[in-house]
């Protein structure tokens, strides 16, 4: 049975050309550490770590470089970002269209006495700007956002969000992971003061490795929730102030950073907007399609503007498990199906409790695969029996 992969939003495959090879290399060659060997081969690593932290400080337009620090992904920088800076008694403000990676921390402080307020999105995901301005309180400290929605695809609207974050002199924090890497992101521009990223979604890298990109206030004022060796200062007892050290402890996913590294690079050389061109209009014509189904409900916004590549269907009347399920099983056509650890988005679209089935589309997806995913929701959609679709891509 052939296999087509539409759960890019989760993680993105195939990688992209070179990630195998540069972490091939490195285990074979000289998988040695760095901060910690005087010798050439371990300065030889550091170097390549640092082009890594160059590449991604300019795709976000951001500055300085060691300002740029590694973490295990999006989720681990969000925590972060959210348990080292806040405290008893500071205020935040979030969406109702977060995924579980904001919405748990957030809980979790509020146990601490650190109050948060969700604004509500529209029922198809989008926010008004001014439902944020309406939650700041004198004691609010930060405004915490997706910049689109993993569920629905929707932008949120960064550039106003920011300026009212600059005009009320509060933190600017995004979570990146719909859009890092399909998407500009130009922190300056956008007035982002930390841009937390995972390496293997948009930016085509490896799992288990990602980062954060933060401003020298909250690089100072963050408190590092794990300490321990960084090969730097170590006559101390305590984390060094240094960056990227003082939230670098332990020894660094290193095989995820080369491959990161090849990942960036081949980013950099495709054409500007391509990926995003591309896979929107993978998008626009699976919605075109899905628009003629019967008793199938869109999620979200009509059409590709505002939106990521990320397309959420409720099958009303039927399981969207079993949907989800046929298609695996019957035609190859891996989706996810559920609450995509976004209850709280869900709520807002009014896909709560039953969730959706997501399609999501990456640059190496094609049109035909679009064709033969709505040719199949029709076949299963009729209850006819579902055949195996061995052979042609094109059978149906």
């Amino acid at each position: 049975m052939q296999h087509i992969y539409f759960d890019q939003a989760s993680s993105s495959f195939p990688k992209a050309e070179g990630v195998s090879d540069a972490i091939k290399h490195f285990l074979d060659q000289g998988a040695f550490n760095i901060n910690r060997g005087s010798y050439e081969a371990a300065y030889e690593i550091s170097q390549l770590v640092l082009e890594t932290r160059e590449l991604l400080a300019d795709l976000f337009h951001f500055a300085p470089v060691k300002n740029v620090i590694f973490t295990p992904g999006v989720t681990y920088s969000l925590n972060f970002l959210i348990k080292g800076l806040f405290h008893t008694g500071d205020h935040l403000i979030c969406s109702s269209m977060e995924h579980n990676a904001v919405m748990r921390p957030l809980t979790q402080t509020a146990k601490l006495g650190v109050r948060f307020d969700a604004a509500l999105c529209r029922p198809d995901g989008s926010l008004d700007p001014q439902r944020i301005e309406d939650l700041i309180q004198p004691q609010t400290k930060a405004v915490i956002l997706t910049a689109a929605s993993n569920v629905c695809g929707s932008f949120l609207p960064l550039a106003e969000i920011g300026r009212i974050c600059r005009q009320h002199q509060l933190w600017f924090i995004l979570d990146s992971a719909q859009m890092a890497g399909t998407f500009p992101l130009d922190m300056q521009a956008l007035q982002i003061d930390a841009l937390a990223f995972p390496g293997h979604k948009g930016l085509l890298g490896p799992q288990g490795i990602g980062g954060m990109l933060i401003s020298e206030e909250i690089a100072q004022l963050a408190e590092p929730l794990i300490s321990g060796g960084t090969g730097s200062a170590s006559h101390l007892e305590e984390m060094p102030a240094l960056l990227p050290d003082r939230f670098e402890a332990g020894t660094l996913n290193l095989p995820g950073i080369i491959g990161l590294r090849a990942a960036l690079q081949y980013l950099a050389k495709q054409p500007a907007a391509a990926i995003a061109a591309k896979e929107l209009a993978l998008t626009a014509a699976f919605l075109r399609g899905a628009a003629d189904l019967p008793q199938v409900r869109i999620i979200g916004l009509p059409g590709c503007a505002k939106r990521a590549p990320v397309v959420s269907l409720d099958f009303c009347g039927d399981d969207n498990a079993r949907i989800a399920y046929q298609l695996e099983s019957d035609f190859g056509i891996m989706t996810r199906v559920g609450l995509h650890c976004a209850p709280r988005a869900h709520q807002t679209l009014g896909t709560f409790p039953q969730g959706t089935v997501r399609f999501s589309f990456g640059q190496q997806n094609t049109e035909d695969e679009v064709n033969f995913c709505l040719a199949a929701l029709k076949k299963i959609l009729r209850r006819q029996p579902c055949s195996s679709s061995k052979g042609d891509s094109h059978a149906l």
